[in-house]
């Protein structure tokens, strides 16, 4: 029998009424990648944070190695071999790679930290993890994927056992989710017992020995990956079919109203000239790769970049706007890739980041609708299926599905009056059971409002499931359109990889967005970082 390295028992938790786990079990053999997949606000981060002694658990126990604990600190954690890499890494920029991997247990030599020794066993570790970096490199000055791989290097010089990867390759190009999954499987081969959270199932089929599915803090599935098809576990995250939202949503497509939404000869750093329409209750797709100037357009429609020339019309109305609050003051609004840095307010309450800029129109004589914000808070957490629908939790504790949608319902509410919506990566980081409800909310508010709705995103599984019609960008210049029957996710990618990189001349490649690239599905496709 293969020795268990982890074993979960029964583990419960509850943050002010609200129950994030309840009763869950998990068993992780050694040398098993198990995946954990879920809803967000299924319990995933909070099972994580458990482990890792984040938070302690009220119930249940937590096994590593034979050693069963009823809570843990991140101390006991750590000393018990559990290694939990977060999606934001623990390393410091300023520090060399032997340096971060050695922060907290220097090795010292007559009262002096022995930096040779330290480098020595840094060369191993790194080598251990195929890692292509010198223990001497500054970190700071590393790859994303290269920075992931010193954390897993920090990870094992600490003899741990039992390794948690939280959204691994959220951040990372191609080349290097294909190169991690490999540390991934040579790991398991040394005997880790991986536990390996992620949104992408392409990932849970290609380097997963067993899946868990938590649903509502609680276990909804569980079985080996083998034999399982994607429906199979696209539905056991949804808890229901999700492909039918979707199959009679584009069955009810219909023709776009008058035009809503025009841009002609739009042109900025890096950029254009670009010119387009979006239809009243339309939804329009920009399809590029990375560096091809999506996130630059978005943001420059906005007023958060400076146009270099080009007009922008809402209907007949021309507007030019410098600033977002003159584009929020035209009817134009942008829900952000980065919602973290960029959408929301941390520590304020989920009713205040939803509301803040329809505190004022509800207002009576400047005196705050307390009464009234409920109202619409209660309604918009309701339309887009906010969980916990908890008006003063803290937007930091909510999950990036749910956090993704206070954001968007920020432009829905009856408070505010938007005629065009402007979405950046709209369901990065966001798992599918989340997504359908996301992509249902954007739908209505087209369908229902004639909102004309523009989004950016690096997913053709998603540009087909959302958008009526797309446009492919490349070089910062629209370079083709799909739409009807012809909007496919083979065509998407092959009208970007189709386009001749020449076209981009290196200024353009010079100044091009940064980013990453998402893998989703069966498909791969480089994602835009919002500059």
């Amino acid at each position: 029998m293969t020795p268990v390295n982890l074993r979960i028992r029964g583990l419960s938790k509850s943050f002010g009424g609200v129950r994030a786990l309840d009763g869950v079990d998990l068993t992780v053999p050694m040398g098993q990648v198990h995946a954990l997949l879920g809803h967000n606000g299924a319990g995933k981060s909070t099972l994580i944070k458990c482990l890792g002694g984040a938070f302690p658990p009220d119930a249940g126990t937590i096994e590593i190695g034979g050693t069963s604990y009823t809570r843990l600190s991140p101390r006991e954690s750590i000393d018990a071999g559990v290694a939990v890499i977060f999606q934001t890494l623990s390393v410091v920029d300023a520090l060399t790679v032997t340096e971060n991997v050695f922060l907290g247990q220097e090795w010292t030599r007559f009262g002096r930290i022995d930096r040779r020794a330290q480098e020595e066993v840094a060369a191993g570790l790194l080598k251990r993890v195929a890692a292509s970096c010198s223990p001497r490199d500054r970190v700071g000055d590393l790859s994303m994927g290269q920075r992931q791989l010193v954390e897993i290097a920090k990870a094992l010089s600490r003899s741990a056992s039992v390794l948690v990867l939280d959204e691994p390759t959220a951040a990372l190009s191609a080349a290097e989710s294909d190169a991690l999954a490999g540390r991934v499987e040579d790991l398991r081969t040394q005997g880790l017992a991986i536990v390996y959270v992620t949104h992408l199932l392409s990932e849970v089929e290609r380097l997963a020995d067993a899946v868990t599915v938590l649903r509502d803090g609680r276990v909804a599935h569980h079985a080996a990956v083998a034999g399982h098809t994607r429906r199979e576990l696209v539905e056991a995250i949804a808890g229901r079919p999700a492909h039918q939202a979707r199959k009679q949503k584009r069955a009810s497509v219909r023709a776009p109203g008058p035009p809503r939404f025009t841009v002609d000869g739009l042109g900025g750093p890096g950029f254009g000239p670009v010119s387009l329409t979006v239809g009243e209750g339309e939804r329009v797709a920009l399809f590029g790769l990375m560096g091809s100037g999506r996130t630059r357009i978005l943001e420059t429609l906005y007023g958060g970049r400076r146009a270099d020339g080009g007009t922008i019309r809402l209907g007949e109305r021309t507007v030019a706007p410098r600033r977002p609050a003159e584009a929020l003051a035209a009817g134009i609004a942008l829900v952000p890739a980065d919602r973290r840095r960029q959408g929301l307010f941390p520590v304020l309450g989920a009713q205040d980041n939803a509301l803040l800029p329809s505190i004022r129109p509800l207002a009576r004589s400047g005196i705050r609708a307390l009464g009234a914000e409920r109202r619409v808070f209660a309604a918009l957490a309701e339309a887009v299926g906010l969980r916990p629908a908890g008006p003063r939790l803290p937007a930091a504790a909510f999950s990036g599905g749910n956090q993704q949608k206070l954001v968007l319902g920020r432009w829905i509410n009856e408070a505010r009056h938007v005629d065009v919506l402007l979405l950046d990566e709209p369901t990065q980081g966001v798992d599918v059971g989340a997504r359908e409800e996301i992509y249902q909310v954007v739908s209505s508010l087209a369908a229902d409002r004639g909102t004309a709705v523009l989004f950016a995103s690096s997913d053709p599984e998603e540009v087909v499931a959302l958008a009526d019609r797309c446009l492919i960008i490349a070089a910062g210049r629209v370079v083709g359109e799909l739409s009807g029957t012809e909007l496919t996710e083979q065509a998407l990618l092959s009208a970007v990889h189709d386009v001749d990189t020449r076209t981009a001349g290196p200024d353009a490649r010079a100044d091009a967005d940064g980013g990453a690239t998402r893998t989703t599905g069966t498909t791969t496709a480089p994602a835009e970082g919002a500059a």
